[in-house]
């Protein structure tokens, strides 16, 4: 995969925003009952951090993300990104899904234009942005091609290229390689890592591999509880990533996982 070059400062030294999230609370109506999903869920995250949110079904971590995102209301609490309160999506925050949500009918150049388009920009610095954040994914020579002429992992390597083309503040992704297979997934997240630290871009990751957090973030976020559990959803710990090097085979790596592992499967009620 070919590195980024930034052009115009665009790439390298972009937007970037803290996370305040205090005492969230989210509820929901089902059946004529008020279900308690999430309950005094607090966290921080610091201006350019990478933070890994893992747990078990249920225990709130999708929910959270698309709080964040402003797709659901907290139906308590505080939650602020760059200062602001979120109370609906908006431009500063990039979504990332599993699903890709390119539009098929788009070459991938126009897929990553789209957001710049619409913000008015002239076609050729829109034309500029998409270019360079297609080199970041190392996709320059499918540039022409479209969705269905692409793998899974092209795919979105596309999807991530088309969020940080907005230039967002906060990068929100939920499970974005849960279904690639292992190879794909591996270098996907070393792509990753390599555009975080070039970006400097602010993300809070939702994943179920608890290798894959370990591997990605600064601080990894282990969520417990839900509905199916009884208990609201909240954070059970915050467990600080210390490795100068994120070798997967490594004592130091393993003794985090294996630290995590025992985080997110004690019982509720213990943590």
């Amino acid at each position: 995969m070919s590195s980024a070059t930034a052009t115009g400062g665009h790439l390298l030294g972009g937007r970037t925003a803290d996370v305040r999230v205090e005492r969230l609370t989210k509820r929901y109506t089902s059946g004529g009952d008020d279900v308690v999903a999430m309950a005094d869920v607090t966290l921080h995250v610091a201006s350019g951090e990478f933070v890994a949110v893992v747990g078990a079904s249920g225990c709130g971590k999708s929910t959270l993300l698309r709080v964040l995102a402003g797709f659901e209301r907290a139906s308590g609490g505080v939650v602020e990104v760059g200062g602001a309160a979120v109370t609906a999506p908006g431009p500063d925050r990039g979504v990332v899904f599993q699903d890709y949500g390119l539009f098929p009918w788009l070459s991938v150049r126009e897929n990553v234009a789209y957001g710049p388009a619409r913000k008015g920009l002239p076609r050729a610095e829109t034309r500029r942005i998409a270019d360079e954040f297609i080199a970041a994914v190392g996709l320059e020579r499918f540039a022409a091609k479209y969705p269905g002429q692409l793998s899974g992992g092209m795919q979105q390597r596309v999807a991530i290229a088309r969020v940080l083309a907005n230039d967002p503040s906060l990068l929100l992704m939920d499970e974005p390689f849960g279904a690639l297979d292992a190879l794909t997934r591996s270098g996907l997240q070393a792509e990753l890592r390599r555009i975080h630290r070039e970006t400097g871009t602010t993300v809070v990751f939702v994943t179920h591999s608890i290798e894959e957090a370990v591997y990605l973030a600064d601080r990894v976020v282990v969520m417990a509880g839900g509905a199916s559990h009884g208990v609201p959803g909240h954070v059970r710990a915050v467990v600080p990533v210390d490795l100068a090097e994120r070798d997967v085979t490594s004592p130091g790596f393993n003794a985090v996982e294996r630290r995590i592992t025992a985080l997110v499967h004690e019982p509720v009620g213990r943590g």
